[in-house]
């Protein structure tokens, strides 16, 4: 089976593409370094501007699916609006151009499948009060902030490829608690003693342990089950619940909270998306009966650090 894979290097695909190898598959990661690519991951890498088409298209014939991970990370510089639009763009236009590429391809070399990220900041923020109980499913509508309308184009484009014959699965990713990403950010303040909640703590954050992500999404290669919008999440917890966690993990108190103003501060725009929150849950993962690895929060912390 020849999988595809973009952002391969990211935290996810970093972890997926061991996981394919080790089961067999044949897989070609599309990568703007691909020689950074190839020593990371021992792979064939092909080098590879996803907004634009060139010669990396070829890779796609013959390929049973595509993983599309690609996309500028939410959190690595301070939003203006030009930031704001390369975040965009390496999610929408990029799943455009991959989308159309697969199109003009003959209809016996397509791919059969796409997956492709996206992210539970696809749902609106707490509606009926800050902090809103109401449980958020794959059936509720999407959220009109900035990374809302970015999630809503970007599944769009992938589910374009529906039109090509693909079956296309969007998986709305939560927190992942791995070696890197947002949780390293978040524990950096415990080892100086000064970590604790956000604001004031009790906004939902929905998240999900890197072995499961991956595992859902090696799952999704072959199981035709896998299609549409996925909620990828364990659970969703409240921010101070987060917090303990990570002060148990670390040895270290969570007494200190940082105030909503000082995050503001900060972080500017993305500090919405941290002190406000949504409870999503996995309904289509548990329909689908994926078994989670990792369910209890403070032990998914500790593995994962």
């Amino acid at each position: 089976m020849k999988v595809v894979v973009t952002g391969a290097t990211g935290l996810i695909g970093s972890a997926l593409v061991p996981v394919l190898l080790e089961r067999g598959d044949e897989v070609v990661v599309l990568t703007r370094d691909a020689a950074r690519a190839k020593a990371k991951l021992g792979v064939t890498a092909v080098t590879a501007d996803l907004e634009s088409p060139g010669a990396w298209t070829d890779t796609l014939a013959g390929a049973t699916a595509i993983i599309h991970l690609a996309g500028e990370p939410v959190a690595a510089k301070r939003w203006d609006s030009r930031q704001k639009q390369i975040v965009r763009d390496s999610r929408v236009e990029a799943t455009r151009t991959l989308v159309e590429q697969i199109a003009k391809l003959p209809e016996a070399s397509r791919p059969r499948t796409l997956i492709s990220a996206s992210g539970t900041d696809y749902y609106p923020f707490a509606l009926s009060g800050p902090f809103d109980d109401d449980e958020v499913t794959e059936r509720d509508p999407a959220g009109d902030s900035f990374l809302a309308r970015v999630c809503r184009d970007w599944e769009a484009e992938a589910n374009e490829a529906k039109a090509a014959g693909l079956r296309v699965a969007t998986m709305r990713t939560g927190m992942v608690l791995a070696r890197g990403g947002a949780l390293v950010k978040m524990t950096t303040p415990f080892k100086f003693f000064v970590g604790g909640k956000l604001g004031n703590g009790k906004q939902w954050v929905s998240w999900i342990h890197l072995d499961d992500a991956v595992a859902a999404y090696a799952t999704a290669v072959h199981d035709d089950r896998y299609a549409g919008a996925i909620n990828l999440v364990t659970d969703s917890v409240r921010n101070r619940e987060l917090a303990t966690a990570i002060g148990k993990a670390t040895g270290r108190p969570s007494l200190i909270p940082v105030p909503g103003l000082a995050l503001k501060l900060a972080v500017g725009e993305l500090a919405p998306y941290i002190l406000q929150g949504r409870r999503v849950v996995p309904k289509r993962l548990r329909d689908l009966g994926f078994t989670f690895k990792h369910r209890e929060l403070e032990a998914a912390v500790r593995d994962a650090m």
